[in-house]
Formats: structure tokens, sequence, C-alpha cells
């Protein structure tokens, strides 16, 4: 497995397994691990205009994108099953959030007329899409889903 890498903004995630924090950078490819105990870290990331296509196009994992706004409520409402997805599917997925209203032409180009939107991209393609707020076990099967034939 490759450690993730490029030259992104980074923020500090615990590892889920040994509890100790990383840096994780927003951009990279291969797999983001833990520097510690080496297992796959949840890759949940920001991405706007300027680096969407380096963070969600130059991925070498499967991209999770929700397009979402502060002022939804839905969107608050599913935001916790996308973490506990970035969580479970560690090492195979990464899980990247995009704001309408600061990122509209991302938003546009993708067709995002309802959020929450959540569009499953490989290799800078788009895979499927899931509109609306749908029940944390409802999206895991769909990612899940998704994943096997990704």
């Amino acid at each position: 497995m490759a450690q993730a890498s490029t030259s992104s903004a980074a923020k500090i995630v615990v590892c889920p397994n040994c509890g100790k924090k990383n840096r994780l950078r927003s951009a990279g490819r291969g797999v983001a691990q833990c520097g510690s105990c080496h297992l796959p870290l949840p890759w949940l990331v920001e991405a706007s205009e300027s680096d969407f296509g380096l963070i969600v196009e130059q991925s070498s994992l499967p991209v999770l994108v929700e397009f979402w706004a502060p002022w939804c409520g839905p969107c608050r409402m599913v935001a916790p099953a996308l973490e506990a997805a970035s969580v479970k599917h560690a090492g195979r997925l990464k899980v990247v959030k995009v704001n309408v209203d600061q990122s509209p032409n991302v938003a546009q180009r993708f067709g995002a007329m309802s959020i929450p939107l959540m569009v499953l991209v490989r290799d800078g393609s788009e895979l499927d899409r899931l509109v609306g707020a749908v029940p944390a076990p409802q999206l895991e099967r769909w990612l899940s889903d998704r994943l096997v034939a990704a």
C-alpha cells in the first residue's frame, strides 16, 4: 500500500485502530495509512473548485463526493453516515464534501440540483449517484454494492 501524499491541505486524523494522530492530506494517490500501526485511515476531506481535480479526479481510490450546504438540514442528517462510511471503507474509499455555495461550478458540472447529492466517482468518471438524506443502512447498501463493482 502506498502512503498518500501531495502538497494539498492537511488535517489531523485519529487512527480508529491505535488512537494515534496522523496528518492526512486532502489530495493524494494510494491509501492513507496510520504512521504508527500502518492500517488504513478513514479519508474524509473537503474540496473546492480550485482543488477538486487533485482531490477527486486524480484519486487512485473510488471517491464518494457529497454535494452539501451548511444551511441544509438533510445534509447535516446524512453527515454521520458519511463519516461512518469513511471509517468502514478505509483504504478502499475517499469521502469528499463539496459545499455547493462555495463551489457552484463543480456543483453545476455534476448537475447538483438537489442536496444532499452523493456521487460515486472512479478515475474521474461518475459511476452512480444518490439523491437525498437516505438512512444510514440504505446509504451503506448502495455504497457497498457499487464498491464491489468498482
